[in-house]
């Protein structure tokens, strides 16, 4: 038996927000120090290295729970199954609903128990609970989905991957710039039918010297409060954390799974840092001492930008509904799944349309 994806939907905010919208930001150093470069030199920077040209916020009337809701409602109708049948609702998330022009936190009760108010499911014994687990969450979700259902635990589980970034920015911080808004959903169904599913999956939490690589800290702003923390990031250590260990992680999850190198059509990676992504899969090729065929990574990074948990389902949802042009996902395609994360996290997935 495996578990088989069954339905998808995500929730992409109508905000656009492109590099403009940064013009007038005064962003600061670590040190409180204004930057030499202008603003549109450091956009420029930005859009080069992530290739983030705009990313999608949240209306002001919208929490993350919000968007949760909304992908999960899609996923459930894609389905066509009643949602008093499922046995999980597992949210994966990191900062909880955050109202706009708020810096506090709500993540009580949890999120996923908001959603199954939100969908009236009257099912008791339709358990939610939230995945705290950095970027990689929702993939870790599905993970935990797939145990249950494997293990009979559970017949059917909808996963949800949503955040509101731009509640947890520091608007002194030119990293503010990547983060993005923005859910995905899917519902995983216990599959003996066919030998469509999950083949493997691998997770890994590097905390020894590698926990604060992603953390919330004070604004670069010295005047601000100094007790409201904002996302935080050493972009040049994740970038050689991820370049070192996520390819590695990569090749063991496809090796586990059976297939080979040749198998794969698609390689659906977190959606974080462009030039980041186009790395990691070429070292992952290079590991097989391949070269990176044409077209076997799609990204939306350049319009969506990075919402973290969301981005994954969000892509995949894209796909599946013939909305990216040039990439399409057929019967019997063999998909990668990769991410990595605040924690350090990684992991990865190997999936059989």
């Amino acid at each position: 038996m495996t578990s088989k994806i069954i339905g998808v939907g995500n929730y992409i905010p109508s905000e656009t927000i492109n590099n403009l919208f940064f013009d007038n930001h005064v962003f600061l150093n670590e040190e409180g120090i204004l930057l030499n470069d202008t603003n549109a030199s450091i956009t420029k920077k930005l859009q080069k290295i992530t290739g983030i040209e705009e990313r999608r916020y949240a209306n002001s009337s919208q929490v993350t729970s919000d968007l949760g809701l909304i992908a999960a409602q899609s996923a459930i109708q894609d389905s066509g199954i009643d949602p008093e049948t499922l046995d999980y609702i597992i949210f994966a998330h990191n900062f909880g609903d955050v109202r706009f022009g708020t810096i506090q936190s709500d993540t009580v009760p949890s999120l996923a128990s908001r959603v199954k108010h939100l969908l009236k499911i009257k099912n008791n014994f339709c358990v939610a609970y939230d995945v705290l687990f950095g970027c990689p969450g929702w993939i870790e979700g599905v993970i935990q989905a797939n145990a249950f259902i494997r293990s009979g635990i559970a017949k059917r589980c909808l996963v949800i991957g949503a955040e509101t970034l731009s509640r947890v920015v520091d608007i002194h911080d030119r990293d503010s710039m990547i983060y993005a808004d923005g859910a995905g959903a899917v519902i995983l169904e216990a599959n003996d039918s066919d030998d469509s599913g999950i083949k493997s999956h691998l997770s890994a939490s590097y905390t020894l010297n590698e926990k604060d690589f992603l953390y919330f800290g004070k604004s670069y702003n010295n005047e601000s409060c100094p007790d409201t923390k904002y996302i935080k990031m050493d972009g040049r250590k994740i970038y050689e954390f991820a370049l070192s260990n996520v390819p590695d992680a990569m090749k063991k999850c496809l090796d586990h799974s059976g297939y080979s190198i040749n198998d794969l059509d698609k390689i659906i990676i977190h959606q974080a840092n462009e030039k980041m992504d186009e790395a990691i899969v070429e070292r992952f090729y290079q590991l097989y001492n391949m070269s990176v065929p044409s077209g076997i990574m799609p990204m939306v990074i350049s319009k969506l930008g990075n919402s973290s948990v969301a981005t994954i389902p969000t892509l995949l949802t894209m796909i599946l509904k013939n909305e990216l042009e040039s990439h399409t996902i057929k019967k019997g395609d063999i998909i990668l799944f990769a991410s990595v994360g605040a924690g350090m996290n990684i992991n990865a997935l190997v999936y059989k349309f």
